[in-house]
């Protein structure tokens, strides 16, 4: 028998590991787990190249848990390791074994899913237990052997004929303040959660499985049953699978296994999958997100050769692919030691910008395969693909090709599409191209219609980001301008039809400027005179594009993602010079009575813009009752 001391640079390591070392005491089972794969795939790896001459069969991790005796037992049958082995890497605190193998083996065992960078990893078991006891058997022809260690640096090594069979097995005696984890329940809750796709098959306790009936078995007779391993993991998930491998049934599968308690489906997935220059498989599902931008975020999760490491992912995946859901799994993303948290580095770079392409290239394809299918998921993808035009650039040079411009009318326009249509009788005195949009069809609905009755086109840009995608737009587009169709810019369209001439003189349209400023006496308003056809509403309310646009992205804000400073209430109220109403406002003698008139229609022109709230709307409600009973 060997006793010793662990070889530590200070004598202290176990208490900073069970306090420091690790954010959460749970990772411990992770840990130990990652390392009984890692030794199983070794040996996987070795058979594979003839240099381990043993079968490989069908290999499995066991966790069992004894309550009475307060231990936890996680078996693997692994490569197992001699004495001369637990000396070198488990006597030498943060010597990585499955770091060195894979030196060693670099050139075959590329692909072998090791993990590597697990030096301390094993001593994360010291955060529970009081005790540790490894009992191991190389695959070598080596006798197997026994290690014990208390939690001090002193430990004690030695030959065992308690062990025939190769692997490893790692018995913790649970520590009284951990006895949570001798609880059925919270091991299976942590295997699920660390381990559920780990590529060895890890056992569980067991389960009854009922054995069918012979065809001549009697109609009352009753099936047995028997016991079988409960194997609780996944070992071959969908993101480790070739597409080609894949129907569409197998992704819809793979969905619900990730998220159990989602009951809608995904409207489609990307499947990421690239070996160089960095290694990255995954696959990410589109759900239905409509308009809101409050959705759930932080459902993608993040595995590290299939061991789970974390679902917040920001920094890995664009922000604006915060909103998906998924798995992504790499090597290469570089984690700290409690592979809690990840360090930005040039590669996590790599890694958010061919995730960006990989997306942007998806939707182009889908697009081109299926423009009514694509047209039909768009109000539910929108706010992604807008989230993207905002804040990654590489995207939003893609984004011409997939990104949809839907008219109040229920018509999809590509931006080449929009332009051509658009172009002939949209633009200003000044030649830029116009574009009107609505951000609420019913709200605006009366705008809509009158800008449809003088042949425009009018989109729908309902979603809440719109005013921050308006101004990408604009900056990154020449000689474009966007107005909501309840702006000012309406008037300044070249008409297709022939001039309004105006009814009115100039002395008459002072007059009658001078009556409606009187009247409303409210600064908010910046009355404007109009030559509008007589059809069209007498008084129209507007809003200054930029002063609007600006209090847009304020609301959009609230302080949070696109906060702003506040500011005030400024409109214009358009007068329809050419209306009977101007007239009627010209003709009435009684001021009193001007006043009302001028008073009441602007009342309609505030309804009109949901503007008439409160005392106001009530006032008008009754005011309105008063007319009728006359």
């Amino acid at each position: 028998m060997t006793k010793g001391n662990i070889n530590v640079s200070v004598e202290n390591i176990f208490p900073l590991i069970k306090k420091f070392l690790y954010s959460d005491h749970e990772i411990f089972l992770r840990e130990l787990i990652s390392n009984a794969t890692d030794a199983t795939l070794k040996l996987k790896h070795l058979t594979s190249i003839g240099e381990a001459k043993v079968e490989y069969g069908n290999p499995k991790i066991e966790v069992k848990i004894d309550k009475e005796n307060r231990m936890l037992t996680i078996t693997d049958q692994g490569v197992g390791m001699t004495g001369e082995e637990v000396e070198k890497y488990i006597n030498q605190v943060a010597f990585s074994g499955a770091e060195e193998f894979l030196e060693k083996y670099k050139d075959t065992a590329k692909d072998s899913g090791i993990i590597g960078h697990f030096g301390l990893g094993f001593y994360s078991a010291f955060m529970v237990a009081e005790k540790v006891e490894i009992v191991t058997k190389s695959y070598k022809d080596e006798p197997a052997v026994r290690w014990i260690c208390d939690g001090s640096p002193e430990f004690t090594l030695e030959e065992t004929a308690d062990k025939s069979e190769r692997g490893t097995e790692i018995i913790l005696y649970i520590a009284e303040d951990s006895t949570e984890f001798l609880e059925e329940s919270k091991i299976r809750e942590l295997l699920l959660k660390y381990n559920k796709f780990m590529p060895v098959p890890i056992k569980f306790g067991t389960k009854t499985h009922t054995l069918p009936l012979p065809e001549d078995a009697p109609e009352d007779a009753v099936a047995e049953t028997e016991e079988v391993d409960n194997i609780i993991n996944n070992p071959t998930p969908a993101w480790t699978i070739a597409p080609s491998e894949l129907t569409n049934e197998d992704y819809m599968k793979f969905y619900h296994e990730l998220y159990p308690m989602q009951f809608e489906e995904p409207l489609f997935n990307i499947h990421l999958n690239v070996d160089y220059p960095f290694n990255l498989t995954g696959v990410l599902f589109f759900p239905k997100l409509s308009n809101n931008l409050n959705i759930e975020k932080d459902k993608i999760q993040l595995y590290q050769n299939q061991v789970f490491v974390t679902d917040e992912v920001k920094g890995i995946v664009p922000d604006f692919l915060m909103l998906l859901r998924g798995v992504i799994d790499s090597p290469d993303i570089p984690l700290n030691v409690s592979r809690s948290y990840l360090q930005a580095d040039g590669a996590v770079k790599k890694i958010s910008s061919y995730i960006t392409k990989k997306v942007a290239d998806k939707m182009a394809s889908l697009i081109n395969e299926n423009r009514e299918d694509y047209e039909k998921k768009w109000n539910d993808i929108k706010v992604v693909i807008e989230y993207g035009i905002v804040t990654e650039e590489k995207f939003a040079e893609k984004s011409d090709k997939f990104t949809l411009y839907p008219t109040t009318d229920g018509k999809y326009f590509l931006w080449n599409e929009l332009e051509e249509k658009i172009k002939p009788n949209q633009t200003d005195k000044d030649g830029k191209l116009i574009v009107l949009y609505a951000s609420n069809a019913d709200e605006q609905h009366s705008y809509i219609q009158a800008a449809k009755d003088k042949g425009y086109e009018v989109l729908l840009m309902d979603s809440p980001i719109i005013p921050h995608v308006i101004q990408k737009l604009e900056t990154s587009k020449d000689n474009i301008s966007f107005a909501r169709v309840d702006a000012d810019h309406i008037n300044n369209l070249i008409k297709k039809d022939e001039p309004v001439i105006s009814k009115l003189n100039e002395t008459e349209k002072e007059s009658l400027k001078k009556n409606v400023e009187e009247s409303i006496g409210d600064s908010k308003f910046t009355v404007q005179l109009e030559d509008l056809d007589s059809s069209d509403a007498p008084f129209t309310i507007t809003q200054p594009e930029f002063m609007r646009r600006m209090k847009d992205m304020q609301a959009t804000g609230g302080g949070g993602m696109f906060g702003m400073g506040g500011f005030p209430e400024m409109y214009n109220l358009v007068v329809n010079s050419n209306s009977e109403f101007a007239g009627q406002i010209l003709k009435t003698e009684d001021a009193e009575q001007k006043a009302g008139l001028i008073k009441h229609a602007l009342d309609l022109a505030k309804l009109s813009q949901n503007l008439l709230k409160g005392k106001e709307l009530t006032d008008f409600i009754q005011r309105s009752y008063k007319q009728l009973e006359k």
